[in-house]
């Protein structure tokens, strides 16, 4: 580990997503280097479900996260059931539950309490009609609104307000909140394990609300740094968005006198956009044509947005992809499976720098995953594609087949494309092809060479081989005179996997068959078009 880390303690990290809506790759990306820190160091990985922003929740999403991290192979040692349900009863495996946050919420108050009585923070009764006017007279001026200790003691605060007129207040009124007290013009001075050293002055941070009365919730910030104590996190792994909120953090945990056994901190970098400027979005996938969500999404509105899973990606592919995204192994090896990523993981490889995600890389990946599998697997795969279009064949064929095509093939679903003519006779011709291999003297050859195959017996890859060499042979034929030819007859363009192991599965019935229906019809189609 990182000279900086408390070796001490026991690794627990925890994934704490807000169910929002889709879970963004990066989110995956940022569960899946939690889950392999925790690997790495013998430690355990948390799911926790931060569903205090009561007015942001959508539903199906934290069902849509579970989904998610159970389709990658993230899976969860605490926080989740062995049906993948939220822990909400503790036991020994879940003894910190329940693990949704809105089911917590009677026990922040007392932490937001304890620090308005020790002073670091107060009550704050500004409505929402007198913090919008402050705002906008901030930008009227050209400057940012900062509710902070410049300007905190002319708000409507507890701070200079008796005892007694502050108890009134709490009980009468319904929308107060509790805000940390940012202390005055001080350097804060934090450690990042990807970052380093970071100094930030207090003058420029806010005094962030913890606490609501309205809904009685705490804000994102009260509420992870009191689970994160309870649970006995020891590294906090997040994305760079929260970066920001790192030096309010560090003044909480100091606040409740919990400095000596706060968790490391490591912010990820961003993944960007495929040239590099920006976050990549959702729109950028939009635009572009490849999918930012693991899972499709559907919104409440009705939009749906592509997943990896649904366009047909390996889930060991999207992970392998999301791996090296921001990390690196240290060596020119590209192809991990999780528990090679798992035992090579470290912070100290992760950059600081935003990852660019490649959407071509994204579908070599899936190539290189598609074509490292058995044919038997792929053949599993492919069955219920043909089903659907009415082709019932033997596994057997399907598996040769798979064995023919996948070196071609990117998705499974591409496997149609590349192998519709073992199924079914081409219905259409390659004009191209057509053009280029049929000749005035291609049809005689071709009837030829159909009495040639009728005679191999067995009909296998190798005899028909043999059989068709000694007849070009004995002709003095080079073998473009006719075999791109007779492609055209079976596979209907000059395209597909060796003419003989097209031969051999397809049988001889159905060659002949092929070359007896398919000769003539070129021969009109090769006519017609040299006289068009």
């Amino acid at each position: 580990m990182n000279n900086r880390q408390n070796n001490s303690r026991k690794v627990r990290v925890r994934f704490a997503p807000s169910p929002t809506g889709a879970l963004h790759m990066g989110g995956v990306r940022t569960a899946l280097f939690n889950y392999l820190f925790a690997r790495r160091y013998g430690g355990t990985f948390i799911l926790r479900i931060e569903d205090t922003d009561a007015g942001r929740l959508v539903p199906g999403a934290e069902q849509y996260i579970i989904e998610a991290l159970q389709w990658c192979g993230i899976v969860p040692d605490e926080g989740l059931t062995a049906d993948w349900k939220i822990a909400e009863t503790a036991d020994a495996r879940h003894p910190h539950a329940p693990y949704r946050q809105s089911q917590r919420k009677p026990l922040y108050r007392q932490y937001a309490e304890d620090l308005v009585r020790a002073g670091h923070a107060y009550y704050a009764f500004d409505t929402a009609e007198t913090l919008d006017k402050c705002r906008r007279e901030a930008e009227a001026a050209g400057q940012s609104f900062t509710y902070n200790y410049t300007i905190r003691r002319q708000m409507d605060t507890s701070l200079d307000m008796p005892l007694d007129a502050v108890q009134r207040r709490l009980l009468s009124d319904t929308h107060w909140v509790i805000r940390f007290k940012m202390p005055e013009n001080r350097d804060v001075q934090m450690h990042d394990l990807i970052r380093g050293d970071i100094t930030v002055n207090t003058a420029t941070l806010d005094d962030k609300v913890l606490w609501k009365r309205a809904d009685e919730l705490p804000t994102y910030h009260l509420a992870n740094i009191v689970d994160d104590r309870l649970m006995a996190i020891s590294h906090v792994i997040r994305g760079e968005e929260w970066l920001p909120s790192l030096p309010l953090h560090y003044l909480l945990y100091e606040a409740f006198g919990w400095s000596a056994s706060q968790p490391d901190f490591a912010h990820l970098s961003l993944l960007l956009k495929p040239d590099g400027k920006g976050k990549l979005s959702k729109r950028d996938g939009e635009r572009h044509g490849f999918p930012v969500f693991p899972l499709q999404w559907l919104s409440p509105a009705g939009d749906i947005s592509r997943g990896y899973r649904e366009d047909g990606y390996f889930p060991e592919a999207f992970v392998n992809m999301l791996a090296l995204l921001g990390w690196n192994p240290g060596t020119e090896q590209e192809l991990f499976s999780l528990d090679e990523l798992a035992a090579l993981f470290s912070l100290e490889r992760v950059v600081k720098s935003g990852a660019r995600f490649n959407p071509d890389k994204a579908r070599w990946f899936n190539q290189q995953y598609l074509k490292s599998k058995s044919d038997a697997d792929l053949a599993l795969l492919y069955r219920p594609l043909l089903q659907e279009k009415g082709i019932e064949v033997s596994m057997e064929k399907i598996t040769a087949v798979c064995g023919l095509i996948k070196e071609r093939a990117t998705f499974v679903a591409d496997f149609w494309d590349l192998s519709s003519y073992f199924f079914v006779p081409p219905a259409t011709f390659d004009a191209k092809a057509v053009q280029k291999y049929w000749r005035p003297e291609t049809p005689d050859l071709i009837r030829q060479l159909a009495d040639v195959l009728s005679a191999v017996e067995p009909f296998t890859k190798e005899a028909t081989g043999e059989a068709v060499h000694a007849w070009l042979a004995d002709r003095n034929l080079p073998p473009g005179a006719v075999m791109n030819a007779l492609r055209l007859c079976l596979v209907g363009a000059a395209k597909g996997p060796g003419i003989f192991d097209i031969i051999s599965l397809l049988g001889k019935t159905e060659v002949e068959l092929r070359i007896t229906n398919y000769e003539l019809r070129i021969t009109n189609y090769e006519s017609g078009i040299r006289n068009s």
